[in-house]
């Protein structure tokens, strides 16, 4: 009598799921419920974290643009000490045309007496002997949210007779009666308004004012306003403090601000 023996390498046979489900089917759900934790994540990037990210670098941007105008400062203040006045705005030939701007006065003072030394002060900036001026950047005149070409910058000076920079005539610390902490010495313009670096030119002082004005009024991205920084813009006082003069400033404290010797009481308290 034979007896069956089961062979020890033989495979049982496969068993039903009891409960009637797939394998494959498992392994659907399994992936539908990864991407449904991935569009969750997602989710919650673009509601929280991505905002996060844009406000942090919106602030680094904001602090480099200001460490620029800082420097800047730092320099017009060596002028001053050199020379016991500040850079005027702008010098002139015997016809009163205008050649070069404050900026590229104080280029000696921002350590860049090699490009100074280049520059044909007795002609235009713009003339064929400067030429080479056209697509050359300056790095510190150039405010890193600012989206403007090559040679650019929004680092001005308030062009009235009644500010730090008035005119051709250079202006003596003692004769800044409102005081050095409470006169802008220089402020970002909106990028619409930019100029050359080396360009003798300014923004007014009713400019300066009304894009105060309109920005404030219409701060989102169809204004006809456009500054760096989310919420205002950069400025830097005579003694060399930074400034961020926000949107809805009193446009009474800005003007206040923007004369040396209008004799107001006013103050602008942030860094």
């Amino acid at each position: 009598m034979s007896t069956n023996t089961p062979n020890k390498y033989e495979l049982p046979p496969a068993q039903s799921s009891k409960s009637g489900i797939s394998v494959s089917a498992i392994i659907s759900i399994i992936l539908v419920c990864i991407l449904g934790a991935m569009l969750v994540c997602s989710g919650l990037f673009s509601l929280f974290i991505y905002p996060t990210l844009i406000r942090n670098r919106d602030i680094t941007q904001r602090l480099k643009c200001s460490n620029n105008l800082s420097q800047i400062a730092k320099a017009i203040q060596n002028y001053e000490s050199t020379y016991q006045q500040l850079p005027p705005a702008y010098t002139v030939d015997a016809e009163g045309k205008r050649l070069h701007s404050w900026r590229t006065l104080i280029l000696p003072f921002m350590g860049e007496q090699a490009l100074y030394s280049r520059i044909d002060l007795s002609k235009p900036w713009d003339d064929p002997a400067n030429a080479f001026l056209k697509e050359l950047d300056v790095s510190l005149f150039r405010c890193p949210s600012s989206k403007i070409a090559p040679g650019m910058t929004t680092y001005q000076a308030i062009d009235d007779p009644r500010i730090a920079f008035p005119g051709s005539t250079p202006q003596k610390i003692e004769n800044i009666s409102d005081g050095t902490s409470n006169t802008i010495l220089l402020f970002e313009s909106d990028v619409l308004d930019a100029v050359h670096w080396a360009e003798p030119k300014d923004e007014s002082k009713s400019s300066f004012l009304s894009a105060s004005r309109l920005q404030a009024r219409i701060n989102n991205d169809s204004s006809p306003v456009k500054f760096s920084h989310r919420g205002g813009r950069n400025a830097v006082m005579v003694d060399g403090s930074t400034k961020f003069v926000p949107n809805g400033i009193n446009l009474e404290i800005l003007e206040g601000l923007a004369t040396s010797q209008g004799e107001e009481a006013v103050e602008l308290d942030n860094k």
